[in-house]
């Protein structure tokens, strides 16, 4: 029965000047004011502060309109009217002048005049007075002719007090204030709630609009790191080529000087066959046989039988250097693609660093931690400990101090001196009480050594990892969108990737420094600061 003007000036009013919001505008601690009004507020202040909690801004924040909630008080100020319908006088003749009150028993409206009996005549100040109202017959009981002064809350309908002791007799009937009173609580409790409802969604665009930003930022930095890529495999390609071309131009030149030189070789042979067969033409066309055989006593022996010379039918010409010398260069130009190609992609994930330090509330009470949280061994004794809710009780795990809900993340951790370890990532919810299994399916995405030279994939299922070299010091690169872990190593080499996961938990980091079977290991897992690779 009630206006609710009231409830929405109340409810959606800026608390610096106490009226209906104007260009509403949020501040970061996520209260509402009139946009002039905390500018004027900041204006004459040395520092930015909320008016209503008090909290103290570094940086005066960007104002900008809060559309959504704009939108919400222009559709209330549209539906329930902020200024009141003026109701005339019913007892004025001439001209009637403003009423100020109805009066429910006489169903009549009074100015300040002819109210005047009312607060005079003992009888009349009896009658139920109420604001001035135009639809005064909606307000009484149209069977008995009373003031509507009580609801039923069995048929949710206005009753007057004749009403209830007839066929509301046996109902639930309260007083019309009680039952608005309740039901402007109810309206104020969901009103809250759809206010809070609002700020959660306008909180929610602001972080996909965040989110957003970050993406094209980070879109606009893949694009560079991609044409810078693409172009030192280009420089790499062409480099390759031309050392091809001249390796080809080299094979060639030895060839032809190899030709060359067979060919001077031969043409000196045949010379000297020419004249040795000239000698024995002139022997063999003498018919003095003394003369003959005299010569050929007389004269060098060797002509009698064939100059010794280079066995040539053995002697081939290799023509097929090119494919072979093609072949290798090709393999030389990948492993030279691959090796370009990780250092470019180890080089990109080292962009998305991140300070990584190890929370000592998650620490098994058997790990020590250093003062600065960046190194965590396995000790022998088991320390006594709050038990708290996110520490690990059975497994000697830890988990890092900040956690990540989106975007990408890298760092790096040192292992040096280690047997056996498990490195990576764990998202929030994972059980951290009693004996634990690493996998995704957990909430797990890590690399594990054991025994020394054993290294592990904690997939579903394990993979086996078959490393040319020991890693001494291991990468953790998520992209929390793409759904993917990866690792790389000191050495730029691929490890592992966990691909087409879907992270819905903040993620944090994952240690597991284990001892090894003679508890000998005492050494520590660093994490590292991440140098850069040229």
């Amino acid at each position: 029965m009630s206006s609710s003007s009231g409830l929405l000036a109340e409810e959606h009013q800026c608390s610096v000047c106490l009226d209906v919001f104007t260009d509403p505008v949020s501040t970061p601690c996520g209260h509402n004011f009139c946009k002039s009004c905390l500018n004027q507020c900041w204006n004459n202040s040395l520092n930015c502060y909320c008016p209503f909690c008090k909290e103290t801004f570094s940086k005066r924040p960007d104002l900008k309109i809060n559309t959504a909630l704009r939108e919400v008080v222009q559709l209330f100020q549209e539906k329930f009217s902020l200024s009141k319908t003026d109701v005339l006088c019913d007892i004025c003749d001439e001209r009637k002048l403003k009423a100020l009150k109805s009066c429910l028993l006489c169903q009549n409206s009074y100015c300040e005049t002819h109210l005047e009996p009312h607060q005079r005549v003992p009888n009349l100040k009896k009658h139920k007075l109420m604001d001035p109202v135009k639809n005064i017959k909606d307000y009484i009981c149209q069977k008995h002719e009373r003031p509507l002064e009580l609801f039923c809350r069995d048929d949710q309908t206005y009753v007057c007090v004749f009403c209830s002791d007839g066929d509301h007799k046996t109902h639930n009937t309260v007083p019309l204030e009680e039952e608005s009173k309740e039901k402007k609580a109810r309206l104020v409790k969901t009103q809250k709630d759809m206010q809070q409802m609002i700020q959660d969604r306008i909180r929610k665009i602001q972080d996909i609009r965040h989110s957003a930003k970050l993406r094209k930022k980070s879109t606009e930095r893949e694009k560079t790191a991609n044409v810078e890529l693409f172009s030192d495999l280009m420089r790499s390609i062409e480099r390759c080529q031309a050392e091809l071309l001249e390796m080809m131009e080299e094979k060639q030149k030895a060839a032809e000087y190899q030709e060359e030189k067979l060919i001077q070789e031969l043409q000196q042979e045949i010379t000297e066959l020419k004249m040795r067969n000239t000698e024995l033409d002139h022997l063999l066309h003498t018919e003095d046989h003394l003369q003959l055989l005299g010569q050929c006593l007389s004269i060098d022996p060797s002509l009698c039988s064939p100059p010794h010379t280079r066995n040539w039918p053995e002697i081939s010409m290799n023509t097929d250097v090119s494919v072979e010398t093609l072949r290798r260069a090709l393999t030389q130009l990948q492993e030279t693609l691959d090796q370009k190609l990780s250092q470019t992609m180890l080089r990109r994930m080292q962009q998305y660093a991140v300070d990584v330090t190890l929370d000592t509330d998650t620490a098994h009470p058997k790990l020590i931690l250093s003062n600065d949280g960046k190194q965590v061994r396995h000790g022998d004794i088991k320390h006594k400990l709050p038990d708290y809710p996110e520490r690990f009780d059975k497994c000697a795990s830890v988990l890092g101090k900040e956690g990540f809900l989106s975007g990408r993340f890298y760092f790096e951790v040192q292992l040096k001196g280690k047997s056996q370890w498990d490195l990576g990532v764990a998202r929030e919810s994972i059980n951290r009480k009693g004996k634990i299994t690493v996998s995704p399916q957990d909430g797990y995405w890590a690399v594990a050594l054991r025994n020394g030279d054993e290294y592990w994939a904690w997939a579903d299922p394990c993979v086996y990892l078959s490393l040319r070299v020991k890693p001494q010091k291991v990468g953790v690169f998520v992209d929390y969108e793409e759904g993917l872990v990866s690792y790389d190593v000191e050495s730029k080499s691929h490890i592992y990737s966990f691909t087409g996961q879907s992270f819905t938990n903040r993620l944090f980091s994952y240690l597991c420094p284990f001892p090894d079977d003679t508890g000998k290991d005492s050494a520590p897992m660093i994490i590292s600061t991440v140098n850069y690779n040229e």
